[in-house]
């Protein structure tokens, strides 16, 4: 059988998916959690509760404040310690609500029971609405307001949702075991996410590495109209949304467009199974999978998590700092970024934290570009990496913008091909954070 990839560009690195036979373990509260209000593309959340405020599971700690915004929830039940300041797994301060824990009591109206939920019983404005009160957000990693994406724009039609379940990227298995774990829930949030839209077709895309889930749904997909499973050829970025969309359908999502002008509307395997939970049980978005694992860790896992709990915490559980530890990466190695302090938060964004010894941190020397071209045939946008990178370095940035530096989507295969070890994804994600600045200063 001849499996289904996007044609431009792409790589292979290692997989190591190290943890992908480890079942889901819920994770205790930590004594103190740290909850952002800002974890999803957009504006802020704006707090409505104070210091000294008494909040149970599942209550609103902040509003959205904009049309692209997200309402925050509290992960426990506590006291609000403090609202303060704390860094991020950027390293940026971000405004928190500090939170004493102690035992679950939930909020008013939240379903906890196992039970499987299959009949939708709300319209379609009325699945809009409660996606937008439990703050569910994108899983994949761009957090982007899921109700936002659900209203299609003036003009454009929704014929089809696609469904990721790629998991491209090496080392991370939370997907895989929620696929493996809670895939009918899953299905029923497609379902939901279709009613949603409007559409009678749902593709979901998985990467042929994880045979297990896709018998497991495709055995599952039988029993929901207008619900297909795809195995798809392993390689490196295949979950990015715009090769997700040319693999499966061969439409192309033109330059600086937004897959809606092919039809399409692409969510996470975590997002639909947030949608689930949101949509059949009333429950917020205070939770998700986090998979810790690397080639320093001690006991790969996979964590059901809340939202709020430090990074050093899941460490502890999988076995706890490794002696050889050179770095700590917040997502998988090729897109995520190195950690300032494992006291930082999970946050809705979080899909795993990777440990990685110091004998494979070390970026290899740096070298001249001896113009091998390779960066240009691994880009899966068809760029030019290596002319980006000159351009920002020597700050020309109507250049840049040009030669397309902000159709990057920055999976880093250009970096990862480079046989003399040039930052290109860096100087890349400088560029694309300037031109963005020059753009939106041109519009205003």
């Amino acid at each position: 059988m001849i499996l289904k990839t996007f044609k431009l560009g792409g790589v292979h690195p290692p997989e190591n998916k190290l943890s992908s036979g480890v079942a889901i373990e819920t994770l205790p509260l930590p004594a103190r959690i740290f909850v952002p209000v800002s974890q999803h593309l957009g504006t802020p959340a704006k707090i409505v509760v104070s210091r000294g405020d008494e909040v149970k599971t599942g209550q609103l700690l902040a509003t959205s404040a904009g049309f692209i915004s997200a309402n925050i929830h509290s992960p426990a039940t506590g006291k609000v310690f403090k609202i303060d300041e704390v860094p991020d797994q950027s390293g940026y301060k971000r405004t928190a609500v500090f939170i004493d824990t102690k035992e679950d009591i939930w909020a008013d109206g939240i379903d906890t029971s196992p039970d499987i939920v299959r009949e939708i019983k709300l319209s379609k404005e009325e699945i809009i609405q409660r996606i937008a009160d439990t703050g569910v957000v994108g899983l994949g990693g761009a957090t982007f307001p899921t109700h936002v994406k659900m209203m299609v724009p003036d003009g454009k039609h929704a014929e089809l949702l696609i469904i990721n379940g790629v998991e491209c990227e090496p080392y991370l298995t939370s997907d895989h075991r929620l696929m493996l774990e809670h895939g009918e829930e899953m299905l029923i949030g497609t379902s939901i996410l279709m009613k949603a839209l409007g559409v009678k077709k749902a593709m979901i895309g998985i990467e042929a590495n994880k045979p297990d889930a896709i018998d497991h749904l495709t055995g599952l997909a039988g029993q929901f109209e207008g619900i297909t499973i795809h195995a798809l050829k392993v390689k490196y970025p295949q979950g990015g949304e715009k090769q997700l969309i040319k693999a499966l359908t061969g439409r192309e999502v033109p330059s600086g467009k937004l897959p809606i002008e092919t039809g399409c509307v692409v969510d996470n395997v975590g997002t639909a199974f947030a949608v689930y939970e949101a949509v059949q049980k009333n429950k917020p978005l205070i939770e998700r999978i986090v998979t810790v694992t690397g080639n320093a860790a001690l006991k790969p896992s996979n964590f059901m998590v809340r939202i709020g709990t430090p990074v050093q915490h899941l460490i502890d559980h999988a076995g706890g700092m490794p002696a050889n530890l050179g770095k700590l990466i917040g997502g998988g190695p090729m897109m995520g970024k190195a950690l300032v302090s494992p006291e930082a938060p999970i946050v809705k964004g979080s899909s795993g934290i990777l440990l990685i010894s110091d004998s494979t941190a070390k970026r290899v020397p740096l070298k001249n570009c001896i113009r091998c071209s390779r960066c240009v045939s691994a880009c899966p946008m068809g760029l030019e990496p290596y002319l980006l990178q000159q351009l920002v370095e020597h700050e020309m940035w109507a250049e840049a913008e040009s030669n397309r530096i902000m159709d990057c989507i920055e999976c880093g295969s250009c970096q990862f091909i480079c046989p003399s070890g040039r930052p290109l994804l860096d100087f890349i994600r400088l560029g694309k954070s300037t031109v963005g600045k020059i753009i939106r200063t041109r519009k205003n």
